[in-house]
């Protein structure tokens, strides 16, 4: 009896086994659960509502990485009232001031780097893909126009995509696709542990150039841009943790093989919340 009973106790263990194995295939949490517990990993809801502006300020390096050379010291600042955001990177340096991002709530704008009334490539990008400070995306949780921190979302649609290794490290992956068309892919990571949002990668493909032949077609490449923030070093003051260093870092691979990246290296040294803003922070040009 026992070899005859074997086989059927060991068949009803596998049955009961296999609703737990599924369970935990489909463990990973929705878009939505990731948020919530990201705007925890911020600070309780009364005192996350309670700040309505804020204001950063720090050091910035900035630095060509790749496809030359160079390097500078200067400011950053970053303010914000609700959904209205202005950035700021200040050089000394005619060749190359710095750059300055504004959303007023309702246009955005983008101003010139250097003294002959030119935009970095950079500053482009962002003109081009102006969702990037019209959702309120860049900066991420330093600023009070992050989109997570809406209800609503600004509208736009979050799908987790798993956990990926990203720099080393297992993170959750989550695509944000804008409530208005944009040519972008908006991916968010979250750290699996603390929930801080710790990056945001933008890219674009900008179509291929026709080549001399259709053999030379083919082998073209699109533009690509790519836009990285990482965030990192968080800490707590005034019942909010919020990351104190933000690195910026832009790619742009051109159809004929060359690359340039860039970066802004910004320590915050200064986070204030509920200050008095002067309105033509947020003043439009």
């Amino acid at each position: 009896m026992h070899s005859l009973n074997a086989p059927l106790a060991v068949a009803a263990i596998l049955l009961s086994l296999t609703p737990l194995t599924q369970l935990r295939a489909d463990d990973s949490p929705k878009a939505e659960e990731i948020a919530a517990k990201h705007l925890d990993s911020i600070g309780d809801a009364a005192t996350r509502s309670a700040a309505k502006t804020r204001a950063v300020q720090g050091s910035a390096t900035y630095r060509i990485v790749v496809g030359g050379g160079g390097r500078e010291e200067g400011k950053t600042g970053l303010v914000t009232d609700g959904h209205k955001l202005r950035f700021l990177v200040r050089f000394p340096d005619e060749n190359y001031r710095g750059e300055n991002f504004l959303f007023n709530g309702d246009v955005a704008q983008v101003g010139f780097a250097n003294s002959n009334q030119s935009r970095s490539p950079l500053a482009s990008f962002v003109t081009s893909q102006d969702v990037i400070v019209r959702d309120g995306l860049l900066g991420g949780a330093l600023s009070t126009a992050w989109p997570l921190l809406d209800p609503a979302i600004r509208g736009a649609h979050l799908t987790n995509e798993g956990l990926k290794k990203v720099d080393g490290q297992k993170l959750y992956q989550v695509r944000y696709v804008p409530a208005k068309h944009s040519e972008l892919d908006i991916f968010l990571y979250f750290d699996p542990e603390t929930f801080h949002h710790v990056k945001t990668v933008y890219s674009l493909a900008v179509g291929t150039i026709m080549g001399h032949s259709v053999t030379d077609s083919a082998r073209a490449q699109p533009q690509r841009d790519t836009l990285e923030e990482k965030f990192s070093d968080f800490k707590t003051a005034d019942g909010l943790t919020l990351p104190t260093h933000w690195n910026l870092q832009f790619t742009r691979e051109l159809p004929n093989g060359s690359t340039t990246v860039v970066e802004w290296d910004l320590k915050e040294d200064q986070i204030q919340n509920n200050i008095g803003l002067d309105p033509k922070n947020f003043a439009a040009k």
